[in-house]
């Protein structure tokens, strides 16, 4: 996400601050700070301004730089680079509402030692506290989870428009994001879902002018519990639930890592009545699922026995 020196940068730099500047602000050798001033360019998070043969850096008006220089500004005291390293932000990303270490932990795929370590450093220095198991933040210092999640959505944003000027984020957690486009992506780590990708299981659907893509560093191809769930998030009405219950009936689809995933997409309410549906054959009262007999037709349009 971001580095303890590119921390340090945004912690310190005021506008115009030359490369030299802030090599002496942060006693770092001007290589270095102009590596670390490079990524953040990559980034989005500054800019940089000619000024004669030297170059300015300039913080961009992201509201994630905003929110971070503002924590920094009121809490002076607090060395945020040093205590935001590692795993921190990705935690207090989560850390939206009292949560236990296990719910943090199964949220952010993480070990429950790692958070634990995370969350004993702010702990200790009494920005969170404890009641009952579950931790929150204390005063004000709320803040850092906005910020984790600033961050988070402005870097997702800078790497979708990178690829997708006009695209859209349907749905992000930290590391991850589900984006509408209007053209294909060809592009690392972005990999095509929605109704384009249910021909890899042998269903051709009628296609809209828009593509999907999920943004992850993890799969190569996206799952059919991952489409399932993609596709409602895309669009939750009677058609893409249908699509879904014709991808659950034609390929065999792991119900707990089906939940699992319903859980990080938030549609565990969702996955549950299409599961029943097709359980009893039905029996679900949801106007937006067809009756069992206009299912069976459509099952059989696409050769799907039930």
């Amino acid at each position: 996400m971001l580095r303890r020196i590119e921390l340090e940068v945004l912690s310190t730099v005021d506008r115009g601050d030359t490369i030299s500047e802030l090599a002496m602000k942060l006693d770092h050798s001007e290589s270095y700070l102009s590596r670390a001033v490079a990524d953040l360019v990559e980034k989005g998070v500054v800019y940089t301004e000619r000024d004669g043969r030297r170059k300015r850096v300039v913080p961009s008006d992201a509201r994630a730089v905003e929110r971070y220089q503002d924590l920094v500004r009121q809490h002076s005291h607090i060395d945020f680079p040093e205590l935001l390293t590692g795993k921190a932000l990705e935690v207090l990303y989560y850390l939206d509402q009292p949560r236990t270490v296990s719910e943090i932990a199964d949220r952010s795929d993480n070990y429950r030692n790692t958070v634990n370590r995370v969350l004993k450093r702010f702990r200790d220095r009494g920005l969170v506290g404890t009641a009952d198991g579950h931790y929150e933040f204390n005063a004000d210092f709320d803040r850092l989870h906005e910020f984790a999640r600033e961050i988070a959505h402005h870097l997702h944003r800078h790497r979708l428009e990178a690829v997708a000027p006009k695209g859209t984020i349907l749905w992000e957690d930290y590391d991850e994001f589900l984006a509408q486009a209007e053209t294909e992506i060809d592009a690392e780590a972005f990999h095509e879902t929605g109704l384009a990708r249910f021909a890899a299981f042998d269903l051709q659907f009628l296609l809209t002018d828009h593509r999907y893509y999920v943004y992850s560093e993890e799969p190569d191809a996206v799952s059919p519990a991952e489409l399932c769930c993609h596709t409602l998030l895309i669009d939750d009405g009677s058609r893409h639930r249908s699509y879904c219950l014709l991808l659950l009936s034609h390929v065999d689809i792991d119900e707990e890592d089906l939940r699992e995933q319903a859980v990080k997409y938030g549609l565990e309410d969702v996955i549950d009545a299409l599961l029943q549906y097709l359980e009893t054959q039905g029996e679900v009262e949801d106007d937006r699922l067809l009756a069992w007999s206009e299912f069976q037709k459509l099952a059989g349009e696409y050769e799907i026995e039930r």
